[in-house]
């Protein structure tokens, strides 16, 4: 530890949080809100007693979650312009952009979990309280959005936020395509002034100390929800 340079971190620690993690937080945020609704969406077309609905999203989900997420990346970042352009016509890719594609990635990747959890929590709440929704006039989807969800996420609330801190570290990967994340912008300044062993092992200790705080949080809020029912 003799050579660890300590002052690379204080002149690039700003840099990094405000640029690298800024960017780390809002593409969580955006893909965590985007993959829930997305995710209860393929829930409910998986517990529907449409089997075509059931199959389609059963389908899309297993696709999926058996496909490593940075290969999901590069399909997305490298054949979405293509796709557009398909879409609308145009005779050459459309410009998406690193971002653009990043968040539709993750969104679609998560659903697939996001959904998963749903259905969980969807389940936990006894099918009874289905029929008497219909038995007051609701159809299927009125009485998922009335009376089984809002109950379902009060369930599902700790391991929602448990797969956000998974997102969160996932966010990460975006760095194989040169996208300045947290990581992507320690690397930066790593092959700038040739200190890699201080930025990832700053990387490393920041994404600790994060996770596990959350990871706590966590904890404690599922105790609390546990002891309310």
């Amino acid at each position: 530890m003799g050579d660890f340079d300590f002052d690379v971190i204080s002149r690039s620690w700003v840099y990094l949080f405000q640029t690298g993690m800024a960017f780390t937080l809002q593409l969580t945020a955006l893909a965590m809100v985007g993959g829930i609704l997305l995710g209860t969406l393929l829930a409910m077309m998986r517990l529907s007693s449409n089997r075509a609905l059931s199959l389609v999203a059963s389908s899309y989900v297993n696709l999926i979650r058996s496909i490593p997420l940075v290969l999901v990346i590069f399909w997305f970042y490298f054949l979405v312009p293509y796709i557009a352009a398909w879409v609308i016509g145009a005779d050459e890719p459309v410009k998406v952009g690193g971002f653009t594609s990043a968040l539709i990635t993750f969104i679609m990747f998560e659903a697939a979990y996001y959904c998963e959890i749903m259905r969980s929590g969807i389940q936990s709440i006894p099918r009874g309280q289905v029929w008497a929704g219909q038995a007051l006039g609701m159809n299927y989807w009125q009485s998922m959005s009335n009376i089984v969800l809002p109950q379902a996420f009060r369930n599902m609330i700790p391991v929602l936020l448990t797969q956000t801190i998974v997102l969160f570290q996932d966010v990460s990967l975006v760095y194989v395509l040169s996208i300045p994340d947290f990581v992507g912008a320690a690397s930066k300044v790593a092959q700038r002034d040739g200190r890699l062993v201080e930025m990832y092992v700053f990387v490393a200790v920041v994404y600790f100390v994060l996770c596990f705080s959350l990871s706590l949080l966590v904890k404690r809020l599922h105790q609390r929800v546990a002891i309310i029912r």
